[in-house]
């Protein structure tokens, strides 16, 4: 409140012929822009990130070339660092990986706006601490024939702070070979499962089925089976020829084999009513029809 209180005062009180502008020490409102990154470019792109904590210093890069692919790297530091230092040496490291490979054109981006802009040459480097890593990247700059460095807000720099924070779970000394990982996308839970047609053309619940209408186990059945079909069984009521599902609230929900369920599915989604749905809501939708 005392804050506000002086500055209304300040402006309600102007002063003229004596107002200079501030020239302040941080750039313009450019620093929290973040500009649309050009697929169509040729450039090498490099994410970086740094970070220091009780853990201890670490470091994390990300290289990708415009054929797509991911090279990732991290690193456990044994120096102290602080954390515009550990910034420093993770663009450091990945500067030189790409000299290695001949790299020509480079678009480095990270979530630093000091060492972004001090690297661009719009902030000055007054800590003395900074004054040679500074210097260190113009040197490696020169090797390239385009350079550029772009500042990104934190939320664009999650894998590179992710790659930092796995070096810090070795901590054990000597060099550690981690293969690349394969990261996949899915789109349904772990435990659903796709319905196949068997070769001798039986539905999924063929044994439990015969189960409960005769009490018989598969011939090859071992005992394991036997008791997961015993299990099974019990979830599922039979009448007549026609197996249901038991709920949990007591409701039945008419089983069906695939050549079933592929009718069934093309009937809710695709016809006059069809809502066209994805794969998760048409399942809820058929369960709700009636049909397991």
């Amino acid at each position: 409140m005392k804050a506000q209180a002086l500055a209304d005062h300040l402006a309600e009180n102007l002063v003229d012929g004596e107002y200079q502008p501030l020239s302040t020490y941080f750039s313009d409102e450019e620093v929290n822009s973040f500009e649309v990154i050009l697929e169509d470019t040729n450039a090498w792109k490099m994410f970086f990130d740094g970070a220091v904590n009780a853990k201890g210093v670490r470091i994390g890069e990300i290289l990708i070339p415009p054929t797509g692919q991911h090279y990732t790297a991290t690193a456990w530091l044994q120096f102290f660092c602080m954390n515009n230092t550990v910034e420093y040496e993770a663009c450091i490291m990945v500067m030189n990986m790409t000299v290695d490979q001949d790299v020509e054109e480079l678009l480095i981006m990270g979530d630093s706006d000091l060492i972004i802009w001090q690297a661009q040459g719009e902030w000055e480097t007054r800590d003395v601490k900074l004054l040679l890593y500074r210097q260190h990247v113009e040197d490696l700059s020169k090797w390239f024939k385009f350079v550029e460095f772009r500042y990104i807000p934190r939320f664009h720099n999650e894998l590179a702070d992710a790659l930092a924070t796995l070096a810090s779970m070795f901590s054990y000394p000597g060099n550690v070979h981690i293969d690349p990982l394969e990261i996949q996308i899915r789109e349904r839970h772990g435990y659903c499962s796709a319905v196949e047609i068997e070769p001798d053309v039986q539905p999924w619940y063929h044994d439990i089925k015969r189960f409960l209408k005769t009490k018989e186990y598969p011939e090859q059945a071992s005992g394991d089976q036997t008791r997961i079909i015993r299990r099974l069984a019990s979830g599922f009521f039979l009448s007549g020829e026609v197996l249901y599902k038991r709920t949990p609230n007591l409701n039945l929900l008419r089983c069906v084999d695939a050549q079933e369920t592929g009718r069934i599915m093309n009937e809710i989604h695709a016809r006059v009513c069809g809502p066209h749905m994805n794969g998760y809501v048409l399942t809820k939708k058929i369960l709700r029809t009636g049909y397991y």
